[in-house]
């Protein structure tokens, strides 16, 4: 087991990188409790054309709800938290 003392400085950042990326991804979609099989990728080729693709992309796009906090908001509350 890594302990912090052990951990070169470019380690520790990206563990706190990793650890901030895990926390805001958590906070804005709750604990996904899912497995590969729950990807839903087919093997088969994907013919669309692109502006198929593209039309894809934007009918699917998700938008935070109005009023929710930016990534630099989340860091602010998070480093005030702690």
């Amino acid at each position: 087991m890594t302990t912090i003392a052990n951990m070169t400085l470019d380690d520790l950042k990206q563990f706190i990188l990793d650890l901030l990326e895990e926390r805001r991804l958590s906070y804005l979609f709750g604990e996904l409790d899912m497995d590969a099989s729950d990807l839903n990728i087919e093997d088969e080729p994907d013919h669309r054309t692109l502006e198929e693709v593209f039309a894809s992309v934007e009918q699917n796009r998700w938008t935070p709800p109005a009023g929710s906090p930016t990534p630099a908001e989340m860091l602010r509350q998070n480093r005030d938290e702690h």
